[in-house]
Protein backbone atom coordinates (compact mmCIF):
# COMPACT_ATOMS: atom_id res chain seq x y z
CA UNK A 1 0.00 0.00 0.00
CA UNK A 2 1.78 3.14 -1.12
CA UNK A 3 2.26 6.14 2.13
CA UNK A 4 0.51 9.09 1.21
CA UNK A 5 2.51 12.10 1.21
CA UNK A 6 2.41 13.35 4.87
CA UNK A 7 3.03 16.81 6.09
CA UNK A 8 6.39 18.60 7.36
CA UNK A 9 7.65 17.48 11.02
CA UNK A 10 6.02 19.95 13.54
CA UNK A 11 4.01 21.92 11.05
CA UNK A 12 -0.02 22.53 12.26
CA UNK A 13 -0.45 19.76 9.31
CA UNK A 14 1.67 17.44 10.70
CA UNK A 15 0.01 18.10 14.07
CA UNK A 16 -3.88 17.56 12.91
CA UNK A 17 -2.35 14.32 11.09
CA UNK A 18 -0.89 12.90 14.54
CA UNK A 19 -4.03 13.73 16.40
CA UNK A 20 -6.25 11.62 13.87
CA UNK A 21 -4.44 9.05 13.95
CA UNK A 22 -4.28 8.51 17.70
CA UNK A 23 -7.92 8.56 17.90
CA UNK A 24 -8.62 6.56 14.69
CA UNK A 25 -5.83 3.72 15.95
CA UNK A 26 -6.43 4.15 19.97
CA UNK A 27 -9.66 4.59 19.78
CA UNK A 28 -11.61 7.68 22.38
CA UNK A 29 -8.68 9.91 24.06
CA UNK A 30 -9.20 12.55 26.57
CA UNK A 31 -7.48 15.91 25.71
CA UNK A 32 -5.70 15.60 28.73
CA UNK A 33 -4.24 12.11 27.27
CA UNK A 34 -3.53 13.62 23.90
CA UNK A 35 -1.60 16.53 25.17
CA UNK A 36 0.53 13.52 27.45
CA UNK A 37 1.05 11.81 23.66
CA UNK A 38 2.16 14.29 21.79
CA UNK A 39 3.91 16.99 24.01
CA UNK A 40 2.00 19.39 22.83
CA UNK A 41 0.98 21.91 25.38
CA UNK A 42 -3.41 21.73 26.02
CA UNK A 43 -4.26 25.03 24.50
CA UNK A 44 -2.65 23.46 21.02
CA UNK A 45 -4.37 20.37 21.82
CA UNK A 46 -7.89 22.32 22.17
CA UNK A 47 -7.30 24.57 19.06
CA UNK A 48 -5.95 21.35 16.95
CA UNK A 49 -9.63 19.57 17.71
CA UNK A 50 -11.78 22.23 17.22
CA UNK A 51 -10.66 22.27 13.96
CA UNK A 52 -10.99 18.41 12.84
CA UNK A 53 -14.36 18.71 14.83
CA UNK A 54 -14.99 21.53 12.62
CA UNK A 55 -13.73 19.37 9.64
CA UNK A 56 -16.40 16.96 10.40
CA UNK A 57 -13.35 13.95 11.66
CA UNK A 58 -13.91 13.93 14.73
CA UNK A 59 -16.18 14.67 17.81
CA UNK A 60 -16.02 15.80 21.32
CA UNK A 61 -17.75 15.45 24.36
CA UNK A 62 -17.83 16.02 28.02
CA UNK A 63 -17.75 13.40 29.93
CA UNK A 64 -20.50 12.85 32.70
CA UNK A 65 -18.49 11.62 35.39
CA UNK A 66 -20.37 11.08 38.98
CA UNK A 67 -18.94 12.46 42.27
CA UNK A 68 -16.06 14.29 40.12
CA UNK A 69 -14.97 17.31 41.58
CA UNK A 70 -14.41 19.79 38.84
CA UNK A 71 -14.34 19.49 34.87
CA UNK A 72 -13.27 16.44 33.31
CA UNK A 73 -11.14 16.47 30.40
CA UNK A 74 -13.33 16.35 27.24
CA UNK A 75 -13.10 13.08 25.32
CA UNK A 76 -12.18 13.24 21.68
CA UNK A 77 -13.51 10.11 18.87
CA UNK A 78 -12.98 9.38 15.34
CA UNK A 79 -16.43 10.39 13.84
CA UNK A 80 -18.76 7.61 12.57
CA UNK A 81 -20.06 9.78 10.29
CA UNK A 82 -16.94 9.75 7.88
CA UNK A 83 -17.05 6.45 6.03
CA UNK A 84 -15.26 4.23 3.96
CA UNK A 85 -16.37 1.75 1.67
CA UNK A 86 -14.33 -1.43 1.78
CA UNK A 87 -14.91 -4.74 -0.59
CA UNK A 88 -13.53 -7.54 -1.21
CA UNK A 89 -14.36 -9.40 -4.27
CA UNK A 90 -13.96 -12.90 -3.73
CA UNK A 91 -14.45 -16.16 -6.31
CA UNK A 92 -18.02 -17.19 -4.12
CA UNK A 93 -18.98 -14.00 -2.82
CA UNK A 94 -17.96 -10.46 -3.12
CA UNK A 95 -17.88 -8.69 0.64
CA UNK A 96 -19.13 -4.93 0.91
CA UNK A 97 -19.18 -2.50 4.14
CA UNK A 98 -19.59 0.74 4.80
CA UNK A 99 -16.85 1.38 7.63
CA UNK A 100 -16.75 4.08 10.05
CA UNK A 101 -13.19 6.21 10.87
CA UNK A 102 -13.93 5.25 14.59
CA UNK A 103 -13.64 1.57 12.94
CA UNK A 104 -17.42 1.03 13.49
CA UNK A 105 -18.83 -1.16 10.91
CA UNK A 106 -22.32 0.66 9.99
CA UNK A 107 -23.52 -1.78 7.22
CA UNK A 108 -21.91 -5.38 5.73
CA UNK A 109 -23.56 -7.64 3.16
CA UNK A 110 -22.23 -11.24 1.67
CA UNK A 111 -23.45 -11.32 -1.68
CA UNK A 112 -23.01 -14.80 -3.17
CA UNK A 113 -21.73 -15.46 -6.38
CA UNK A 114 -23.60 -17.16 -9.03
CA UNK A 115 -20.31 -17.34 -11.48
CA UNK A 116 -16.96 -15.68 -10.95
CA UNK A 117 -17.34 -11.75 -11.31
CA UNK A 118 -16.55 -9.58 -13.95
CA UNK A 119 -14.25 -6.31 -12.84
CA UNK A 120 -17.70 -4.80 -14.52
CA UNK A 121 -20.12 -6.57 -12.11
CA UNK A 122 -18.29 -5.69 -9.74
CA UNK A 123 -18.06 -1.84 -9.93
CA UNK A 124 -22.01 -2.16 -10.68
CA UNK A 125 -22.64 -4.17 -7.17
CA UNK A 126 -20.31 -1.43 -5.39
CA UNK A 127 -22.07 1.45 -7.15
CA UNK A 128 -25.79 -0.11 -6.37
CA UNK A 129 -24.80 -0.65 -2.76
CA UNK A 130 -23.53 2.85 -2.25
CA UNK A 131 -26.74 3.94 -3.82
CA UNK A 132 -28.95 2.21 -1.82
CA UNK A 133 -27.32 2.46 1.56
CA UNK A 134 -27.21 6.92 0.82
CA UNK A 135 -31.01 6.07 0.99
CA UNK A 136 -30.76 4.00 4.07
CA UNK A 137 -27.84 4.08 6.88
CA UNK A 138 -25.43 6.22 4.71
CA UNK A 139 -27.93 9.23 4.57
CA UNK A 140 -26.41 11.12 7.02
CA UNK A 141 -22.61 10.26 6.22
CA UNK A 142 -19.34 11.23 4.21
CA UNK A 143 -18.28 8.68 1.98
CA UNK A 144 -14.29 9.44 1.94
CA UNK A 145 -13.17 6.45 -0.34
CA UNK A 146 -13.41 2.79 -1.60
CA UNK A 147 -11.25 0.84 -0.59
CA UNK A 148 -10.84 -2.92 -2.62
CA UNK A 149 -8.78 -5.84 -1.02
CA UNK A 150 -8.37 -8.29 -3.90
CA UNK A 151 -7.06 -11.27 -4.17
CA UNK A 152 -4.51 -10.92 -6.91
CA UNK A 153 -1.44 -8.96 -7.99
CA UNK A 154 -2.15 -5.12 -7.49
CA UNK A 155 -0.06 -2.85 -8.56
CA UNK A 156 -0.94 -0.52 -5.93
CA UNK A 157 0.47 2.81 -7.50
CA UNK A 158 -2.51 3.32 -10.22
CA UNK A 159 -5.42 0.36 -8.53
CA UNK A 160 -4.27 -2.16 -12.08
CA UNK A 161 -5.08 -6.12 -11.02
CA UNK A 162 -2.19 -7.04 -12.72
CA UNK A 163 -3.26 -10.99 -11.79
CA UNK A 164 -5.89 -12.55 -9.92
CA UNK A 165 -5.74 -15.90 -11.34
CA UNK A 166 -8.63 -16.93 -9.75
CA UNK A 167 -11.20 -14.47 -10.75
CA UNK A 168 -9.97 -14.77 -14.26
CA UNK A 169 -8.93 -10.87 -13.91
CA UNK A 170 -5.71 -9.77 -16.04
CA UNK A 171 -4.35 -6.24 -16.06
CA UNK A 172 -7.63 -4.93 -15.05
CA UNK A 173 -7.89 -1.15 -14.51
CA UNK A 174 -10.44 -1.85 -11.49
CA UNK A 175 -9.59 1.59 -9.95
CA UNK A 176 -10.61 3.46 -12.49
CA UNK A 177 -13.19 1.38 -13.54
CA UNK A 178 -14.74 1.59 -9.62
CA UNK A 179 -14.52 5.18 -9.21
CA UNK A 180 -16.21 6.11 -12.61
CA UNK A 181 -19.05 3.91 -12.08
CA UNK A 182 -19.30 5.29 -8.28
CA UNK A 183 -18.31 8.93 -8.21
CA UNK A 184 -15.65 8.30 -5.21
CA UNK A 185 -12.10 8.45 -5.50
CA UNK A 186 -11.13 4.31 -5.28
CA UNK A 187 -8.08 2.68 -4.21
CA UNK A 188 -6.78 -0.95 -5.15
CA UNK A 189 -4.40 -3.17 -3.29
CA UNK A 190 -3.55 -7.08 -2.91
CA UNK A 191 -6.34 -8.39 0.46
CA UNK A 192 -3.34 -10.08 2.12
CA UNK A 193 -1.26 -6.93 2.36
CA UNK A 194 -4.45 -5.37 3.87
CA UNK A 195 -4.92 -7.89 6.17
CA UNK A 196 -1.32 -7.40 7.63
CA UNK A 197 -1.88 -3.77 7.52
CA UNK A 198 -5.01 -4.24 9.93
CA UNK A 199 -3.61 -7.01 12.20
CA UNK A 200 -0.85 -5.07 12.59
CA UNK A 201 -2.95 -1.96 13.56
CA UNK A 202 -5.63 -3.36 15.12
CA UNK A 203 -5.15 -7.27 15.55
CA UNK A 204 -3.42 -9.92 16.60
CA UNK A 205 -0.26 -8.15 15.57
CA UNK A 206 -0.82 -4.56 17.20
CA UNK A 207 2.52 -3.67 19.03
CA UNK A 208 4.47 -5.95 17.05
CA UNK A 209 6.81 -4.34 13.84
CA UNK A 210 8.24 -7.61 12.18
CA UNK A 211 5.18 -10.16 11.13
CA UNK A 212 4.54 -12.39 8.06
CA UNK A 213 0.66 -12.47 7.80
CA UNK A 214 -0.93 -15.69 5.80
CA UNK A 215 -4.64 -15.13 3.92
CA UNK A 216 -6.76 -18.34 3.71
CA UNK A 217 -9.48 -17.33 1.28
CA UNK A 218 -11.76 -19.13 -1.24
CA UNK A 219 -8.87 -17.99 -4.22
CA UNK A 220 -5.87 -19.68 -2.07
CA UNK A 221 -3.41 -18.16 0.09
CA UNK A 222 -1.91 -14.65 0.07
CA UNK A 223 1.12 -13.09 2.33
CA UNK A 224 1.52 -9.36 3.83
CA UNK A 225 4.66 -8.58 5.14
CA UNK A 226 5.34 -5.59 8.13
CA UNK A 227 8.69 -5.09 8.61
CA UNK A 228 10.20 -2.69 11.09
CA UNK A 229 6.35 -1.27 11.51
CA UNK A 230 5.93 -0.81 7.90
CA UNK A 231 4.18 -3.12 5.14
CA UNK A 232 6.46 -4.22 2.29
CA UNK A 233 5.07 -4.44 -0.71
CA UNK A 234 8.03 -5.27 -3.27
CA UNK A 235 9.56 -3.25 -6.18
CA UNK A 236 6.16 -3.82 -7.72
CA UNK A 237 3.62 -4.13 -5.07
CA UNK A 238 3.47 -8.19 -5.51
CA UNK A 239 5.75 -9.03 -2.36
CA UNK A 240 3.67 -11.96 -0.17
CA UNK A 241 2.64 -14.34 -2.50
CA UNK A 242 3.50 -17.08 -0.18
CA UNK A 243 0.39 -19.27 -2.00
CA UNK A 244 2.88 -19.38 -4.90
CA UNK A 245 5.59 -21.28 -2.77
CA UNK A 246 6.01 -24.83 -2.83
CA UNK A 247 6.39 -26.34 0.40
CA UNK A 248 8.94 -29.09 1.20
CA UNK A 249 6.90 -32.40 2.34
CA UNK A 250 8.55 -35.10 3.53
CA UNK A 251 5.95 -37.73 4.23
CA UNK A 252 3.93 -38.75 1.03
CA UNK A 253 0.89 -39.31 2.29
CA UNK A 254 0.70 -35.42 3.12
CA UNK A 255 0.95 -34.73 -0.74
CA UNK A 256 -2.22 -34.37 -2.90
CA UNK A 257 -0.29 -33.24 -5.64
CA UNK A 258 2.84 -33.94 -7.57
CA UNK A 259 4.64 -30.75 -7.49
CA UNK A 260 1.90 -28.28 -5.86
CA UNK A 261 2.23 -25.13 -4.82
CA UNK A 262 1.07 -24.41 -1.56
CA UNK A 263 -2.42 -23.47 -1.35
CA UNK A 264 -3.15 -26.63 -3.77
CA UNK A 265 -1.65 -28.67 -0.45
CA UNK A 266 -3.30 -26.19 1.93
CA UNK A 267 -6.92 -25.57 0.53
CA UNK A 268 -10.41 -24.43 1.61
CA UNK A 269 -11.98 -26.26 -1.13
CA UNK A 270 -10.31 -29.64 -0.12
CA UNK A 271 -11.74 -28.33 3.36
CA UNK A 272 -15.23 -27.90 2.17
CA UNK A 273 -15.10 -31.72 0.35
CA UNK A 274 -14.18 -33.25 3.52
CA UNK A 275 -17.22 -31.99 5.32
CA UNK A 276 -19.41 -32.20 2.60
CA UNK A 277 -20.07 -28.29 2.07
CA UNK A 278 -19.94 -27.01 -2.01
CA UNK A 279 -19.63 -23.33 -0.45
CA UNK A 280 -19.45 -21.93 2.93
CA UNK A 281 -18.43 -18.61 4.73
CA UNK A 282 -15.21 -18.72 6.75
CA UNK A 283 -17.67 -18.68 10.21
CA UNK A 284 -19.90 -21.69 8.67
CA UNK A 285 -17.05 -23.72 7.79
CA UNK A 286 -14.87 -23.08 11.25
CA UNK A 287 -18.20 -24.21 12.92
CA UNK A 288 -17.55 -27.44 10.63
CA UNK A 289 -14.34 -28.04 11.34
CA UNK A 290 -14.33 -27.12 15.03
CA UNK A 291 -17.72 -29.35 15.52
CA UNK A 292 -17.17 -32.56 13.86
CA UNK A 293 -16.25 -36.09 14.85
CA UNK A 294 -15.10 -37.44 11.50
CA UNK A 295 -11.39 -38.77 11.62
CA UNK A 296 -11.62 -38.40 7.67
CA UNK A 297 -12.16 -34.87 8.86
CA UNK A 298 -9.68 -34.49 11.37
CA UNK A 299 -6.75 -36.27 9.10
CA UNK A 300 -7.22 -33.80 6.44
CA UNK A 301 -6.90 -30.79 8.82
CA UNK A 302 -3.99 -32.65 10.72
CA UNK A 303 -2.54 -33.05 6.68
CA UNK A 304 -2.83 -29.49 6.26
CA UNK A 305 -1.32 -28.19 9.35
CA UNK A 306 1.94 -30.41 8.58
CA UNK A 307 2.29 -28.84 4.93
CA UNK A 308 1.35 -25.51 6.44
CA UNK A 309 3.83 -25.82 8.91
CA UNK A 310 6.72 -26.38 6.38
CA UNK A 311 5.85 -23.47 4.73
CA UNK A 312 6.01 -21.30 7.24
CA UNK A 313 9.21 -22.56 8.51
CA UNK A 314 10.30 -21.51 5.17
CA UNK A 315 9.36 -17.66 6.00
CA UNK A 316 10.95 -18.12 9.37
CA UNK A 317 13.87 -18.58 8.35
CA UNK A 318 14.09 -15.75 5.57
CA UNK A 319 12.44 -13.14 7.46
CA UNK A 320 13.20 -13.95 11.08
CA UNK A 321 9.46 -12.15 12.37
CA UNK A 322 8.46 -12.26 15.39
CA UNK A 323 4.53 -13.13 14.82
CA UNK A 324 3.29 -15.07 12.17
CA UNK A 325 -0.58 -14.61 11.79
CA UNK A 326 -2.77 -16.85 10.00
CA UNK A 327 -6.46 -15.49 8.66
CA UNK A 328 -9.57 -17.06 6.62
CA UNK A 329 -9.41 -20.99 6.98
CA UNK A 330 -6.22 -21.03 8.06
CA UNK A 331 -6.83 -19.31 10.99
CA UNK A 332 -9.08 -22.33 12.10
CA UNK A 333 -6.62 -24.61 11.28
CA UNK A 334 -4.23 -23.13 13.55
CA UNK A 335 -6.78 -22.63 16.36
CA UNK A 336 -7.56 -26.54 15.95
CA UNK A 337 -3.70 -27.67 15.75
CA UNK A 338 -1.87 -24.70 17.70
CA UNK A 339 0.86 -27.32 19.39
CA UNK A 340 1.53 -29.55 16.19
CA UNK A 341 2.41 -26.66 13.62
CA UNK A 342 4.25 -25.01 16.93
CA UNK A 343 5.90 -28.03 16.54
CA UNK A 344 6.81 -28.72 13.20
CA UNK A 345 7.72 -25.05 12.64
CA UNK A 346 10.18 -25.06 15.44
CA UNK A 347 11.50 -28.33 14.10
CA UNK A 348 11.82 -27.66 10.51
CA UNK A 349 13.44 -24.05 11.55
CA UNK A 350 16.37 -23.14 12.47
CA UNK A 351 16.63 -22.67 16.10
CA UNK A 352 17.72 -19.34 16.27
CA UNK A 353 15.54 -17.45 13.67
CA UNK A 354 12.33 -18.99 15.78
CA UNK A 355 13.45 -17.78 19.03
CA UNK A 356 10.72 -16.04 20.68
CA UNK A 357 8.24 -16.57 17.90
CA UNK A 358 4.46 -16.39 18.12
CA UNK A 359 2.31 -17.92 15.52
CA UNK A 360 -1.13 -16.54 16.39
CA UNK A 361 -5.01 -16.65 14.41
CA UNK A 362 -6.33 -12.93 13.28
CA UNK A 363 -7.85 -11.29 15.61
CA UNK A 364 -9.73 -9.83 13.68
CA UNK A 365 -11.64 -12.67 11.88
CA UNK A 366 -14.14 -11.76 9.22
CA UNK A 367 -13.79 -8.38 9.43
CA UNK A 368 -9.85 -8.26 8.65
CA UNK A 369 -10.41 -7.87 5.23
CA UNK A 370 -12.82 -5.05 5.38
CA UNK A 371 -11.18 -3.45 7.85
CA UNK A 372 -7.82 -3.67 5.79
CA UNK A 373 -9.44 -1.98 2.54
CA UNK A 374 -11.17 0.87 4.69
CA UNK A 375 -7.58 1.54 6.23
CA UNK A 376 -6.52 1.94 2.53
CA UNK A 377 -9.47 4.34 1.88
CA UNK A 378 -8.32 6.13 4.66
CA UNK A 379 -4.74 6.63 3.69
CA UNK A 380 -4.85 10.07 2.44
CA UNK A 381 -7.03 11.65 5.16
CA UNK A 382 -5.36 9.99 7.75
CA UNK A 383 -2.06 11.30 6.18
CA UNK A 384 -3.38 15.11 5.81
CA UNK A 385 -6.55 15.84 7.47
CA UNK A 386 -6.35 19.04 5.41
CA UNK A 387 -7.37 17.96 2.23
CA UNK A 388 -11.06 16.21 3.90
CA UNK A 389 -11.70 19.88 4.12
CA UNK A 390 -11.19 20.66 0.90
CA UNK A 391 -12.80 17.44 -0.77
CA UNK A 392 -16.04 18.15 1.24
CA UNK A 393 -16.29 21.52 0.00
CA UNK A 394 -15.81 20.57 -3.18
CA UNK A 395 -19.12 18.00 -3.13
Amino acid sequence: MPTPPSPALGTRPHNLARILRLVHENGAQSRAALTEQTGLNRSTIADLVAELVRRGLVDERVPDVPGRVGRPSPVVTASARVVAIAVNPEVDAIEIAAVGLDRSILVRERLPNESLPTPDAVAEVIATRIAAWREGPLAAVRIEAVGIAVPGLVRSSDGVVRNAPHLGWIDVPLARRVQSATGIPTVVDNDATLGAIAEHRFGAGRGIDDIVYLNGGASGIGGGLIIHGAPVAGAGGYAGEFGQNRPRISADDDRRTADGVLESEVSRALLLAAVGLETADDETLDDELSTTDSPSVADEVTRQAHVLASALANAVNVLNPALVVLGGFLATIADLRAPQIEADVRALAMTESAEGLEIRPAALGADRLLIGAAELAFAAVLADPGGAEAQADAT
